[in-house]
């Protein structure tokens, strides 16, 4: 479930992952070449909802080559889901690689990564930058993303264009038609959804609510949640529908390793949680000092019982974001 999950990294939705080897160096990246593209594409809907072309009106990005890598922070979650914090217009990350921008511009979903992430220049995904901006108003986060989009282009000469392209891919298929896994239902229209990250008590007056604590207390996005068992991963989400939920299923620790479709043909709004011992490559693993858990499920097997899915592997069509050019302009 990809990479985008982690609960101590707020720019993930979901599983967290390792940074692909990248040998690709310089400023000018070719577009990704694996696959002969079908059709070039009009910017998604979501863009045109949002309100198309916009600005911030300051903005300052820095080259930060002091913190830790790891030590990274942003006044919301940067991944593709809904989780937002109404903040007047301002933006603050610190130490992120440029990609995660990227990424957060574009909406980029783990499906999409895989896709996007062989064709940068190196220093993209190893290079760090603190970015503050704002704007008047309250845009949402979408319009967010907007922002930087016009931002990565002004600083960075960003390029990008969208192609379709037929790929391998797996399509998501209910494993019985007509029955969901036991963690896997529809969301319930009336129930209290937040979609801010941190769910604030509600006034002493409220009255009682009642709140499925088999899943995130947030709505919108997908969201890392404590294990049952140490060494076991569990993820969940509220009021999310199936497309996202299959395009977050690449990552190392799933061990997807294709875009995934969406063809389970359950429409509307969905809650879900899994959880199951994820897979560890032998650098993952040293690096770790936790073991994962041995008595817990495979991937597949928890998607199977968990939430009464199942992966098929097949040829697809699947759009990708190509990056025409990225500039190496900050020093």
């Amino acid at each position: 479930m990809g990479n985008h999950f982690a609960a101590s990294d707020p720019r993930r939705d979901f599983l967290r992952k390792a940074i692909l080897a990248l040998t690709l160096t310089g400023a000018i990246c070719a577009p990704l070449r694996s696959a002969r593209p079908l059709a070039r594409l009009a910017a998604p809907d979501w863009q045109s909802a949002a309100g198309g072309r916009m600005a911030f009106d300051v903005a300052s990005v820095k080259k930060n080559t002091t913190a830790p890598p790891g030590a990274r922070s942003s006044n919301f979650p940067l991944g593709p889901g809904d989780v937002y914090v109404p903040n007047g217009g301002h933006f603050r990350a610190m130490n992120y690689p440029l990609f995660v921008y990227i990424e957060f511009a574009y909406k980029i979903t783990d499906s999409q990564e895989q896709l996007l992430l062989p064709q940068l220049p190196k220093w993209v995904t190893t290079d760090r930058f603190d970015i503050q901006a704002s704007v008047q108003g309250n845009p949402t986060k979408d319009q967010m993303r907007l922002m930087m989009q016009s931002l990565l282009a002004d600083r960075f000469k960003l390029a990008v264009h969208y192609e379709t392209r037929q790929l391998p891919v797996y399509v998501l298929l209910m494993d019985t038609p007509g029955k969901l896994g036991p963690l896997l239902q529809q969301h319930v229209n009336d129930s209290p959804c937040p979609t801010t990250p941190w769910v604030p008590s509600p006034p002493p007056t409220a009255p009682p609510e009642t709140l499925d604590v088999r899943f995130p207390g947030s709505c919108g996005g997908i969201l890392g949640m404590p294990p049952s068992v140490a060494g076991r991963m569990r993820a969940g989400a509220r009021n999310v529908t199936m497309e996202l939920i299959a395009s977050s299923l690449p990552g190392t620790e799933t061990g997807v390793d294709r875009p995934v479709l969406d063809q389970t043909g359950l429409t509307g709004m969905f809650d879900f949680a899994i959880e199951f011992t994820p897979k560890r490559d032998a650098r993952s693993a040293s690096a770790s000092n936790s073991r994962a858990d041995s008595t817990g499920l495979t991937f597949l097997q928890a998607l199977k019982e968990q939430l009464g899915l199942k992966l098929e592997p097949q040829m697809g069509a699947f759009d990708v974001l190509v990056i025409d050019y990225v500039e190496q302009s900050l020093n």
